[in-house]
């Protein structure tokens, strides 16, 4: 979610967060398959790094960095929901995103990596998250931020609404839809376009280092064929790597 409030995302994932980790752990999941993969690239060489992982989920993904050669990390979810596994270096705390400055084990705390793993759109004030974490990094540290193609979403309402694709895509209203991981469960979004990313990540004091659309592999689009289906039609995820402008490294908060 992009701009001022957010729907009420909280209890629902409160309810979804065992759900997503059993569906990911899946084979054939996108993001065992894409997502992980392209995030785990571009945080490049880990060794000794500290990481902080902002919507964790049950931390296993930073557990595996940390298993991986990573110094010191920290693991933020609002649903505490943890692995109990967890190596030396790894702590895990039950926060919110939109509060960091409200998690007092942060405090003074620097990381190399801070990781966004789609869990941004949760933010109740995306800019302001942003530049709480902007202030959490060492000086050569950066923000892995992943988003979901916005396209995706519009062209799911459009086939739903027997709408357009541009009017979705510029729509400002609130939609739901059932969860994929548990049909049970509706969720509630607010739709985003490229430009509101973009202009969250200046407001915030950030510049796009790169930017990357993963894709599924030769191998993997011959054992999954519906999941590139579905890739061709939804086109997937964007990943961000962005660092502090300059200018904004110290600037306040508020």
């Amino acid at each position: 979610m992009v701009g001022p409030g957010r729907p009420d995302s909280v209890q629902p994932w409160m309810q979804l967060a065992s759900d997503y980790e059993r569906a990911r752990g899946r084979d054939d999941s996108l993001d065992r398959l894409v997502e992980w993969p392209a995030q785990r690239d571009c945080l490049g060489d880990i060794t000794g790094r500290s990481v902080l992982d902002l919507g964790c989920g049950d931390g296993s993904k930073l557990a595996e960095l940390v298993r991986a050669g990573a110094g010191a990390s920290v693991g933020v979810d609002i649903s505490g929901s943890f692995i109990t596994d967890r190596p030396s270096g790894l702590e895990l705390l039950q926060g919110d995103v939109s509060e960091l400055d409200s998690v007092a084990a942060l405090s003074d705390r620097r990381f190399d990596r801070i990781m966004f793993l789609q869990s941004f759109g949760y933010a109740s004030d995306p800019v302001r998250t942003l530049r709480v974490a902007r202030t959490m990094l060492t000086d050569e540290g950066f923000i892995l931020l992943t988003r979901t193609q916005p396209i995706r979403y519009a062209l799911e309402r459009a086939e739903r609404n027997g709408t357009s694709l541009g009017e979705e895509y510029f729509s400002k209203g609130v939609f739901s839809y059932r969860s994929s991981w548990n049909d049970q469960i509706t969720l509630s979004k607010v739709p985003y376009t490229m430009s509101d990313l973009l202009n969250v990540f200046s407001a915030a004091g950030l510049w796009i280092e790169a930017t990357v659309e993963p894709q599924l592999s030769e191998d993997a689009r011959r054992r999954y064929p519906n999941k590139q289906a579905w890739m061709d039609k939804y086109l997937g995820i964007l990943i961000f790597v962005l660092r502090p402008l300059p200018d904004h490294r110290d600037l306040k908060t508020q």
